[in-house]
Order: C-alpha cells, then sequence, then structure tokens
C-alpha cells in the first residue's frame, strides 16, 4: 500500500534551514500563501508526498503542461521545498525530491483529504482511507494542542498579529493563477480536489478564508483587509456561498453584495485544521527577527498555541511515515 513516507536524498537535504525574511517584507503567512495559494503547487506537493520524484511522473500523474510544471517545479525549489537531483548528465535527467521544509507539509495534505472526504458531497465513498501503521485502523486526524492534547477548533483560539504581522503583510505579492472553476474539473482525477482548490488554490482565496477564520464579516471590511478588488472580492465571496463555506445575512440582491455580512458555516469552521497546519508550517519556516506574523493561544489551557495532528483511534501523534494510503479495492478485499 502506497504510504505518504519522507524520501531523502543521500546526504544532502536542503531546506533544513528556516528563511530569515527582511524587516517590512511579505510575512511568514504571506510567504506561505504565496506557495500554497496555487492549485498546481498543491497537486505536485501531493504527488512528491507518495513519492513521485521524476518530471515525466508529474506530468503524467498531475496532467499538467510542460511549462506549468516547470514553472511549479522552480518555485518550490526555489522556496526550499523541493531539491533538484542530477541522475543522468547526457542528456540531462533530474528527480525533484522533497527537503526536510517540504516533507514538513504532508499535514496540509492531510488535513485537505479529511474536509473533503466529510463535507464534500460523494468523496466519502470515492477516497481512499487513510491508515495508520502503528495502530493498524483506519483513521481521520484530529487538531491537537501539544500543551493540553485537546481537540482544537477555530472557536477556542485567541489569536492576534505579532511583530511581523498585519494584513498587508499577510497577502503575498505574486498573482497566482487558478481554473475558472475547480469545482467544474473531472472529480474523478486521483488528487483533484476540486472544493479545496475553490478555498486555497488561490492568493486571494485563501487570504480570505484566513480574513473570515480571524472574525471578518463584512464585505467592506475584507475589501480594505485584503487591499482586492471589489469586483474580485464579491466573486470569491459568491463562490464560497455557492460551496456552503460562508452564508450570507442581511440584505442581499443586485447592487447589494455590501450590505450583507458573510459568516462561517459549519462546514467553514471545519476547514479550520488546513489552516492551522499551513501557519504552523510557516511560522517554523520562515523567520522574522522582528517576531512572529501571529500569536495564537490556545484558551482552554490557557498555552500558545503549538498544533499536531493525532489519530482519532489511538491518540498517538501522527507521523508522515505511519501514514497509509488504503487503495478501494485492497478495502474491498479486506472485507
Amino acid at each position: 500500500m502506497p504510504s505518504v513516507s519522507e524520501p531523502t536524498v543521500d546526504d544532502v537535504d536542503l531546506g533544513t534551514v528556516p528563511t530569515q525574511l527582511d524587516p517590512g517584507s511579505t510575512n511568514a503567512i504571506g510567504r506561505m500563501l504565496g506557495l500554497l495559494g496555487d492549485e498546481w503547487t498543491l497537486l505536485i506537493l501531493q504527488r512528491a508526498l507518495r513519492g513521485t520524484t521524476r518530471y515525466g511522473q508529474f506530468l503524467d500523474e498531475v496532467a499538467i503542461s510542460n511549462a506549468v510544471l516547470t514553472s511549479r517545479l522552480a518555485t518550490m525549489e526555489r522556496e526550499g521545498v523541493l531539491h533538484r537531483v542530477v541522475y543522468q548528465e547526457r542528456p540531462v535527467r533530474a528527480e525533484y525530491v522533497l527537503t526536510a521544509r517540504g516533507r514538513g507539509l504532508w499535514p496540509v495534505t492531510i488535513a485537505i483529504w479529511d474536509w473533503e472526504r466529510r463535507w464534500v458531497p460523494g468523496h466519502a465513498q470515492t477516497l481512499p482511507a487513510m491508515r495508520h501503521a502503528l495502530c493498524g485502523q483506519d483513521f481521520a486526524p484530529v487538531l491537537t494542542c501539544r500543551s493540553c492534547r485537546e481537540a482544537v477548533r477555530s472557536g477556542t483560539v485567541h489569536a492576534e498579529w505579532g511583530p511581523s504581522g498585519s494584513w498587508e503583510r499577510s497577502v503575498p505579492e505574486s498573482a497566482t493563477r487558478r481554473r475558472s472553476d475547480p469545482r467544474a474539473a473531472d472529480r474523478s482525477f486521483a488528487g483533484l480536489f476540486p472544493e479545496t482548490m475553490s478555498i486555497f488554490g488561490n492568493r486571494w482565496s485563501s487570504a480570505l478564508i484566513g480574513a473570515s477564520l480571524r472574525g471578518l464579516t463584512r464585505f467592506g471590511d475584507f475589501v480594505d483587509a485584503l487591499g482586492a478588488p471589489p469586483s474580485l472580492v464579491a466573486e470569491r465571496l459568491r463562490a464560497f456561498c455557492d460551496i456552503g463555506v460562508l452564508e450570507a445575512r442581511g440584505r442581499r440582491g443586485p447592487g447589494r453584495v455590501g450590505r450583507a455580512e458573510y459568516h462561517l458555516t459549519e462546514k467553514g469552521h471545519a476547514f479550520y485544521p488546513v489552516v492551522a497546519v499551513a501557519i504552523d508550517w510557516a511560522q517554523h519556516w520562515y523567520a522574522a527577527d522582528e517576531g512572529p506574523a501571529l500569536v495564537q493561544e490556545h484558551v482552554p489551557c490557557g498555552a500558545p498555541l503549538v498544533v499536531a495532528l493525532a489519530c482519532d483511534q489511538c491518540s498517538a501523534d501522527l507521523h508522515g511515515s505511519d501514514i497509509e494510503i488504503v487503495p478501494r479495492t485492497a478495502r474491498r478485499a479486506a472485507r
């Protein structure tokens, strides 16, 4: 059975030292959103975590164009997520191997997988199960506080901007592209999570879900915080309402988009673990002398929030090398 084990490079592993950010520059959250707020990057990352390393494999498995694949691999290498290893000189052939920084992103893909299984119609029947090798059980990941070991939910966290934090510095500088309608993509394509891509596969979408989790609800506040064109914010709010992540309350209709409030639904709040593990990764790998971008406290225990994913069957912390992806054919045979 395939797993999300971490591949290694022989005694060579870039991405082992956090990137030091310049004062006043885009902060850790903005750098993370600039990298992960792109559907192609997320798809390449998912395949890399399952052992894909060669250019041709990515090309076949992700159904991506040469130009886009080359561009994304270069970005991931520049960000220290992948390391290019030449294994043949003539002609040049190379593998793209995850670094320690890249391997540290496995909780993001697992959290996405679990959210899609729970909240996207039909995916509970189509997505493979995840099995925890330590206890041998099919499991679901639980976001927990490392201090008190209790489950963490969006409503139990108090967050404030840290010394390097602000709305302006948390929005990535570079634009990313997305499909015109990710939800219309072929849902049978392995690894393509259309609703996650609608939320996290574009820099403005990912910034907007973060703003929603921070408590913003008014149209004007979203526009001011994100610095995005009003038409783009309106389009993203409508898309979030369409998939049930937000619900509009108040007056709606033509010309009234700014008069409604947009509140997270239960489905929207359930996306919090994806955001939480992504922020945790970002603040570990992008360091600012000023201090962190976001300071969080787990309110029930009063400790600074440091998150982990635990197995809902045995309560042990999960590790990428202990997670097996169980094909549906194998599950049917076991029965």
